[in-house]
């Protein structure tokens, strides 16, 4: 039995409700129903938790799911609240040990002292900004991809805590040129796609 966590980062401010967020959510979980043995767990941020809980659920999963929209180019500050509170609940109780250093040689080693190895996780975003913000030269962004721009912090975070990368997925223009239908069913494919992999028997 595989364990599935899902993190739902949306929260209602601004002009913003969560909802878009919500949907993706809810996306997943019908995606996964489609496997197996999988088992999933889910966690809505802006519902409120208990840190040391979310700490055992980190633990307990295999896989971990990230759902956040972007605001100002960064986390909003609910999902960025959590991350510190349950990382830092986190320390030496399955999260991360230290940064990985010793005393002896400081200077090398930093970032090696995660407890997560063997899990990896995904992350999903939503953006107002379209993707040829990234990609077209001239353009906002610079030709700089999500993961490797905006979002670099966010992947180092979790290569701290020695979670492995999979390949993400990123919700764009959703105000302006949303299309919930495509979008979505879209994202199902990359869903499918990512667990497929993951999930094959491993040849001994």
């Amino acid at each position: 039995m595989k364990k599935v966590l899902v993190i739902n980062g949306g929260q209602n401010f601004g002009h913003s409700g969560g909802k878009y967020n919500q949907t993706i959510a809810e996306n997943t979980l019908e995606a996964l129903k489609e496997f197996e043995n999988v088992e999933v767990k889910i966690s809505n941020i802006s519902e409120g938790y208990d840190k040391n809980e979310e700490v055992e659920k980190f633990v307990w999963a295999d896989f971990i799911i990230y759902h956040t929209p972007i605001w100002w180019f960064q986390l909003p500050n609910g999902f960025k609240k959590y991350i510190d509170e349950v990382f830092t609940a986190g320390h030496a109780k399955g999260i991360y040990m230290s940064d990985g250093r010793s005393s002896d040689n400081p200077k090398i080693n930093y970032g090696t002292g995660g407890m997560l190895g063997g899990r990896k996780y995904m992350l999903t975003t939503s953006w107002n900004a379209p993707e040829t913000a990234f990609t077209l030269p001239g353009e906002f962004f610079s030709e700089t991809s999500v993961d490797k721009g905006p979002l670099f912090g966010f992947h180092r975070m979790n290569a701290f805590v020695s979670l492995e990368k999979m390949d993400s997925f990123h919700f764009h223009d959703v105000e302006k040129n949303a299309n919930i239908e495509r979008d979505m069913k879209l994202y199902r494919e990359h869903v499918k796609t990512v667990f497929e992999k993951e999930l094959k028997p491993q040849l001994v």
